[in-house]
């Protein structure tokens, strides 16, 4: 489970000043749920992410991962997730195999548990054909679900998915799609981050709309639908982002 209570980032530019990235974010997902988190480039969806990652410390407010503080137990909580980031690089001279080995071994797992589940994930993510193969000689796609297995190969109860499907072709964007739903089916708890107003439909139970740092607009599609009196995800989120930037025009009026 992942609880997030008023995480909020700040980060100090010689020239800005200080810049607020996320600004007082709450949100709850639960084991066997997806939650998406949408927003446009440089909103605050891939902070929010590292913040719950550990990979940040937020400047204030609190979040738990498995019942685990991301400040004070970052160790714990890193056991527990598996964080594919939007921008992954993948050593050229392993192979596959070898790669999800690697980090495999760094998560403390046997031999025979890491070959266990590499097959597990090589079945799921169809990637028997280049398994053996060295990652300087992949596709964008191939490269992609060798990141998936290799930051899922220690099996974690949280999953946090950045923008994963980013520059895919229909068929592997599908086939990714497909494996975030199966794990949603065997009560992950997961996180998606995405752009993609098609994936959040397909995908996610609870959606979260995030723009300019803050979380504008949360719900179900169909709370969402209701309360914006629009069918599409587009519109939803044209609305929910529009009706902030009046919000803002209005208040620096005042």
């Amino acid at each position: 489970m992942i609880e997030a209570h008023h995480l909020t980032k700040t980060f100090k530019d010689k020239k800005h000043g200080v810049i607020t990235a996320v600004e007082k974010v709450s949100f709850t997902c639960r084991p066997g749920q997806i939650y998406g988190l949408l927003g446009a480039n440089g909103a605050g969806k891939t902070t929010t992410l590292r913040m719950l990652a550990t990979l940040l410390k937020p400047t204030s407010g609190t979040a738990t991962i498995a019942g685990h503080d991301v400040e004070r137990e970052p160790e714990a909580v890193r056991a527990d997730v598996g964080f594919l980031a939007a921008s992954t690089a993948l050593y050229g001279r392993l192979t596959a195999r070898e790669m999800i080995a690697y980090f495999g071994r760094l998560n403390d797992m046997s031999d025979d548990a890491i070959r266990a589940r590499i097959q597990v994930l090589a079945d799921e993510l169809a990637m028997h054909e280049f398994l053996d193969r060295r990652c300087d000689k992949f596709s964008t796609g191939m490269k992609q679900k060798t990141s998936i297995a290799r930051t899922l190969v220690h099996d974690p109860a949280v999953m946090i998915f950045d923008e994963p499907t980013l520059g895919l072709d229909v068929m592997t964007a599908r086939s990714i799609v497909r494996f975030v739903r199966q794990c949603r089916d065997r009560g992950k708890t997961v996180i998606y981050s995405t752009h993609v107003m098609s994936e959040v439909e397909k995908l996610c139970d609870v959606i979260g709309i995030i723009h300019n740092g803050r979380l504008v607009a949360e719900g179900t599609l169909t709370q969402l639908q209701q309360q914006f009196g629009e069918c599409e995800v587009e519109e939803i989120f044209v609305k929910a982002v529009g009706g902030e930037a009046a919000l803002e025009a209005a208040a620096s009026k005042l």
